[in-house]
């Protein structure tokens, strides 16, 4: 497995986002689709890479999605204050 091969998980996760049906309200619910796809991914995908290393990247992605989406940690685990 290369990095080549999780770039274009990447990819193919940024593709299905965009192609999602319905009207995007806020970046939360960016995020959220962001996260359902991923989830999706790992669930499909995970026996295709070495252990841990989708989840691995998928987490990463999410991480640096909710950085450019400006989303506080708490909105993504869940806390509340």
């Amino acid at each position: 497995m290369t990095i080549r091969t999780l770039a274009e998980v990447g990819a193919r996760l940024e593709e299905a986002v965009r192609g999602l049906p319905g009207e995007i309200t806020s970046n939360a619910d960016l995020y959220d689709r962001y996260e359902m796809v991923a989830i999706q991914t790992l669930d499909s995908e995970f026996m295709d890479h070495p252990p841990g290393a989708l989840e691995e990247y998928l987490a990463t992605f999410l991480q640096d999605k909710q950085a450019e989406l400006g989303l506080s940690p708490e909105f993504i685990s869940g806390e509340t204050s």
